[in-house]
């Protein structure tokens, strides 16, 4: 009998409010750990791709739109540049185990922008283009607004 009364304390506490939250975070950062390392190889295999594109469209002698060739390009540079702002997101977690709302508001338009830098007009309806212009007017009040907020928020 006393062998499970001593075992029933051993998984109480094992089982404790702080031990599960510690335990917990322990996960959280291995897990961004992983995605971080995830996120470096996804960066390294953009570039590739990018400069495999660049090097391509450079010295291809094809009868390829100009302009085409141009927005994919900047369409490749602008996914390199989100994959960083996701890699600096998951940085910020590690280092202070909070996600900074700032850093994924400017992300997510920077997506945004990539979108309607690589938009083709000719089979973007007039709802598409709203939306677009909804998602760009609400993030960018999102982002003044959490600006202002963390200005005046003392440090």
């Amino acid at each position: 009998m006393k062998k499970w009364q001593k075992w029933l304390q051993v998984l109480k506490v094992a089982t404790s409010e702080q031990n599960f939250l510690l335990q917990l975070e322990r996960i959280e950062v291995i897990v961004s750990k992983i995605l971080s390392a995830f996120m470096i190889l996804v960066i390294a295999v953009a570039i590739w791709h990018l400069g495999l594109d660049l090097f391509q469209s450079l010295f291809a002698k094809t009868e390829d739109s100009f302009t085409r060739t141009l927005f994919s390009i900047f369409g490749l540079f602008l996914n390199v540049l989100i994959a960083l702002e996701i890699l600096e997101n998951i940085t910020a977690y590690l280092k202070k185990h909070v996600i900074q709302l700032e850093l994924v508001i400017v992300t997510s338009l920077i997506a945004v922008a990539r979108k309607i830098i690589i938009l083709d007009l000719e089979k973007t309806t007039e709802l598409g283009i709203i939306a677009l212009a909804s998602a760009i007017l609400a993030l960018s009040i999102s982002y003044w607004v959490i600006r202002n907020v963390n200005s005046k928020e003392p440090k």
